[in-house]
């Protein structure tokens, strides 16, 4: 599936050739995010990613977009609490040409002064937006809620206050002990030729030098009762946000959390679904997830639902929760969520920007690329008494965390807390 080299100066790159596409995607990632900021940087990765969009010393912003844009490609970016991205979509005839933008951008962003203050307004605004949108808010507030003192209980585009206070030599510096090639990588998928592109990619990245890496330090796992925080709003909905912490002691128990959450909550077959949208007509969207952070997991559920109806939907989520957590699941349940998954990922690894990022996540947080073939075997082998093992160790009273955005009322505050304790 792939061909995997570490340069002399520690970046790694990683190539999956898919012949018959006519496009390729590449990635350069950066082993920073959200987590490895204090609460003075907070936002700071966020901010430094905008910033490689707005120039280079050899090419403006208009630049940048014209070099990829005008060949049909696309580019983007994103942040995550562990890693920085930046990728590239182009036919591949182009893939120098893309690697080439990519490099530019990494090593020689400008940081144009009055860009800094332009792009200061623009992620204020970006911060006030989701806080105008509940369905994310709601997420912001459960992960202060569930990660309380860690930087997962932060937002990755920062504070208002952190965000305009941010100086150019605070931002370069931040960016010179993270940007170096032993916290990068580069990772390519689709038509491509693997020996030519180890090589150019090599030139490219070489004359930066090896330095030591960045840590962060792991959230204390320390909750004994539920937690629970409302933020009341002139929303004609509720929104529910609730979340479980979820450590994986070894790779049987990662498989059996991501099936869990199939059958519970992770498609319109799931059992939230059917319960609430389809049985009770309480809400148009709910779902649940399961995500991995390097260290730490979380289930988490939403919904948004009418605000007459916030009692009784976050009641029968809960009453989910107990019923999964102590009944189980069945071996057809099982066998549907098997199926799905193997599905979604394998015609997930048909396309070249998601087995890119698949990749750059596998290598670059967890650390470990499997194969294909491990990764179907691993989702055969889980059975029904993987799962329950699993509700039994996430689900419990003591480490149900909720947040909720909406009119609720002290009344119905102290009933759901109630149901929380007798989860």
């Amino acid at each position: 599936m792939y061909r995997r080299k570490q340069t002399k100066n520690g970046l790694e790159v990683i190539v999956s050739p898919m012949p018959h596409m006519t496009s390729v995607t590449v990635g350069v990632w950066i082993g920073t995010g959200g987590r490895y900021e204090s609460a003075k940087e907070s936002g700071i990765s966020h901010f430094i990613e905008h910033m490689l969009f707005k120039g280079t010393y050899e090419r403006t912003a208009k630049d940048l977009k014209q070099a990829i844009e005008g060949i049909g490609g696309s580019f983007n970016g994103f942040t995550s609490d562990e890693v920085t991205c930046y990728m590239v979509k182009v036919p591949a005839n182009y893939l120098e040409l893309g690697i080439g933008v990519l490099s530019d951008m990494v090593f020689n962003a400008k940081f144009d002064e009055e860009d800094l203050a332009k792009e200061k307004f623009v992620i204020c605004e970006e911060i006030k937006m989701y806080r105008d949108q509940p369905a994310e808010h709601v997420q912001d507030i459960l992960n202060s809620v569930m990660w309380p003192g860690n930087p997962l209980g932060r937002p990755l585009t920062g504070a208002i206050t952190t965000v305009k206070n941010f100086k150019r030599d605070q931002l370069m510096s931040f960016k010179e002990k993270s940007y170096q090639p032993a916290n990068m990588a580069v990772v390519a998928a689709g038509k491509i030729h693997t020996d030519k592109f180890f090589e150019y990619t090599s030139g490219k990245f070489n004359g930066y030098k090896k330095k030591k890496k960045m840590t962060f330090k792991s959230p204390a796992l320390s909750q004994k009762s539920p937690r629970m925080k409302v933020e009341h709003g002139g929303t004609k909905q509720t929104h529910i946000a609730m979340g479980f912490p979820a450590v994986d002691s070894h790779m049987s128990e990662r498989f059996a959390m991501k099936l869990m959450n199939v059958i519970f909550g992770g498609n319109m077959s799931s059992r939230l679904f059917e319960e609430l949208r389809e049985k009770y007509g309480l809400c148009y969207d709910i779902s649940s997830s399961y995500k991995r952070h390097s260290d730490v997991g979380e289930v988490t559920i939403h919904a948004g639902v009418d605000n007459r109806n916030a009692l009784k939907s976050t009641i029968a989520i809960l009453d989910e929760i107990k019923n999964i957590r102590d009944i189980g699941v069945t071996e057809d349940e099982l066998t549907r969520a098997k199926e799905y998954a193997k599905g979604q990922f394998l015609l997930a690894m048909e396309r070249t920007s998601t087995r890119m990022v698949w990749l750059g996540d596998r290598l670059m947080v967890h650390r470990h690329i499997p194969e294909v073939e491990e990764i179907v075997k691993r989702i055969d082998e889980v059975t029904v008494e993987n799962i329950k093992e699993v509700c039994e160790k996430i689900f419990r009273s003591s480490k149900v965390n909720l947040a909720m955005v909406g009119n609720i009322s002290i009344k119905e505050k102290d009933k759901i807390k109630k149901e929380m304790n007798k989860l």
